[in-house]
């Protein structure tokens, strides 16, 4: 029952979050340059000046992580989004969009760093621990279902110029969903004798766990290549019918949003480490795959990209529940918090090297891009399986206070 009265309010608190997040997505930029007048030019750099400056809140919550609720700390991270987006209106000219765009991605940064701690703390004493793997697969397809509705209902307020109704409800979104999280019964504080000492030295002397986010970010790369590179791959590199864009990106979601207990079903009988090396060799084939569409005749393109992206699809619907359940049983207890904060810039750094690493290699030509990725891919697919040993023994730890 005590489960029940954590899971039921936190599933309903995510759900409504990434339905407002979901909502401002086809709005974010046309709302200043709409609204406000602000020119393209000058909103785009801001917001990623914005997410810079964002970059430090992993560790300073790592820092405090340990000793504070997790739980408290997503509670904190929506009332600075629901503040960040309500302030949306009073924006007039550059400096002020920086600064509501700033404490928007601190908060949405500090939801990050602090959520997968909430959802590994869902455990109860003595269950078997690969249930895990269901808890994250449950809210990775919460968070996928909801933000494709938003997103779609975006797009309906897009066509009707509706840009302030949906900022305002972006930031009522927030505040429903702090409302959900005080429903969310709290545990204890750590005890301060509790609480590991030492910083980041364990971390940084943890070699396995290091390695483990330089993989993750590697697949974090592929899991946002298909978003970031696939658009422009089709149009200005097959000259693929750009009707295609959409069905292929819409049946990723719908499967994220609806597969991925399945897909934690079916690799049951693998470590989570082996399902990672899965999900990287099944990435690899997906973009060696793609790199051999530019010599596909144009009457077998369609067919050929929409089977191709199975491969992706499936290790996609693997490494997205099982890549945050390792991580949590990977961390020693002690640090779990600290770890999965810093665990978290794994995606930072993927979003911030994906369109630089296809643009770079998408100018030698179309099919270099994904010849690259494969190469990358390939390689930390055989770091982790370098590291199934070292983690399958972590997992039969799950009460160590020390890092390995």
């Amino acid at each position: 029952m005590t489960a029940r009265r954590k899971v039921v309010p936190l599933t309903l608190a995510l759900a409504v979050d990434m339905l407002g997040s979901g909502l401002l997505l086809p709005v974010s930029l046309l709302y200043f340059t709409h609204v406000t007048g602000l020119r393209l030019s000058t909103v785009g750099p801001l917001l990623s000046i914005a997410a810079l400056v964002s970059l430090p809140v992993p560790l300073i919550v790592g820092h405090f992580a340990d000793r504070t609720r997790p739980l408290d700390r997503v509670l904190a991270a929506q009332v600075l989004q629901a503040a960040a987006y309500a302030a949306y209106g009073l924006v007039r000219g550059p400096a002020s969009l920086l600064l509501v765009a700033v404490v928007a991605a601190i908060g949405q940064r500090l939801f990050w760093s602090s959520f997968f701690s909430v959802v590994a703390g869902l455990a109860e004493p003595g269950e078997d621990p690969r249930h895990a793997d269901r808890r994250f697969a449950v809210a990775g397809m919460v968070q996928m279902a909801a933000t494709g509705v938003g997103a779609l209902l975006g797009g309906v307020a897009v066509t009707y110029s509706w840009y302030q109704p949906v900022v305002h409800l972006n930031a009522a979104s927030f505040l429903i969903s702090a409302l959900l999280l005080l429903l969310v019964p709290r545990e204890a504080t750590p005890p301060a004798g509790e609480q590991m000492r030492g910083g980041y030295r364990p971390l940084l002397r943890d070699r396995p766990y290091l390695l483990l986010i330089a993989v993750n970010t590697v697949f974090a790369l592929c899991s946002i290549f298909v978003g970031v590179a696939v658009p422009v791959f089709l149009i200005d590199g097959l000259h693929a019918p750009h009707w295609l864009v959409g069905p292929l990106l819409t049946a990723n979601t719908v499967l994220l949003a609806v597969g991925q207990r399945l897909a934690v079903r079916l690799v049951r009988p693998l470590s989570r480490a082996q399902s990672l090396v899965l999900a990287g060799a099944l990435w690899a084939v997906w973009a060696l795959v793609y790199a051999a569409a530019v010599g596909v005749p144009d009457w077998a393109l369609v067919p050929y990209l929409m089977a191709g992206m199975i491969f992706y699809a499936a290790a996609d619907l693997i490494h997205a529940p099982i890549s945050n359940a390792l991580s949590a049983a990977a961390a020693p207890s002690a640090q779990r918090g600290r770890y999965l904060a810093v665990y978290q810039y794994t995606f930072a750094f993927a979003n911030i090297l994906a369109p630089t690493f296809f643009t770079a290699l998408h100018a030698r030509g179309p099919a270099a891009p994904w010849l690259g990725l494969a190469v990358v891919t390939a390689a930390a697919t055989a770091v982790m399986w370098t590291l199934r040993t070292p983690l399958a023994a972590r997992e039969t730890e799950p009460d160590r206070a020390t890092a390995g």
